[in-house]
């Protein structure tokens, strides 16, 4: 029961071919009274597709996204408030918009990562998901692929840099400031920075899709998600 609650949001990060395919390998898997909790899974699966983590690789998916956006890092805080002074304010925000632009375009890659996750998952782990909090589910795949998801990321944020041009601007604006006079030169490595708020935001996303799932009576549309998530419901 607990490897459909999984399941279904490993189908919402991606929600792409590669992830159905590898729904369609696992076993039925039969839970009380019968009930086909590998069918259930599939449903909730193709009813979750696109609604969280596929959100955050569209354009503005993270930059205009309050609960995952990225923010600077303390160290070029004070960076944007030094060129905001001298009236390059529109830099500051096309800095602060690359960032972002990078993460959205990294997320794509969680996709390989999270079927390994979930393949790997044991009964005993399943168990436990289910009758867990409202989080368990999410708290399980950051648990487990984080290392992965990390190694993934990062040279994916590395290219993204390049793609979306963030490297020139944030080249531009560190030897802006750095350029000011009295300033304590700062060298920022922004890869890795951006690489684990990315992966913040889409365990973030996760656990939104999750609690919805757990206690949304609405959410279950069809008389099998009912009866699947009724199991966790008389926990």
């Amino acid at each position: 029961m607990k490897k459909m609650g999984l399941l279904m949001l490993v189908f919402i990060l991606s929600g792409c071919v590669e992830m159905q395919q590898a729904i369609n390998q696992f076993p039925q898997t039969q839970g009380i009274g019968g009930i086909d909790i590998s069918a259930g899974l599939k449903e909730a699966l193709n009813n979750g597709i696109a609604k969280q983590v596929s959100k955050l690789t569209a354009v503005d998916g993270f930059y205009k996204n309050e609960a995952v956006k990225i923010l600077l890092p303390e160290e070029l805080k004070k960076v944007d408030s030094s060129l905001r002074k001298i009236g390059l304010g529109s830099m500051a925000d096309e800095g602060l918009k690359v960032l972002n632009r990078a993460a959205e375009d990294a997320v794509k890659e969680a996709t390989p990562i999270f079927v390994d996750a979930v393949k790997n998952m044991s009964f005993t782990d399943a168990k436990t998901i289910l009758m867990g909090n409202e989080n368990s589910a999410t708290t399980y795949l950051q648990n487990s692929t984080s290392t992965a998801l990390y190694g993934k990321f990062n040279p994916v944020i590395k290219n993204s840099f390049t793609k979306v041009g963030a490297d020139k601007v944030w080249s531009n604006i560190i030897n802006k400031y750095n350029s000011i006079p009295f300033v304590k030169k700062v060298n920022p490595d922004l890869t890795d920075y951006v690489t684990n708020q990315a992966m913040a935001g889409v365990f973030k996303m996760i656990a939104v899709e999750e609690k919805n799932i757990r206690t949304n009576l609405n959410s279950r549309t069809s008389v099998l998600l009912q009866k699947v998530f009724a199991m966790q419901d008389k926990k």
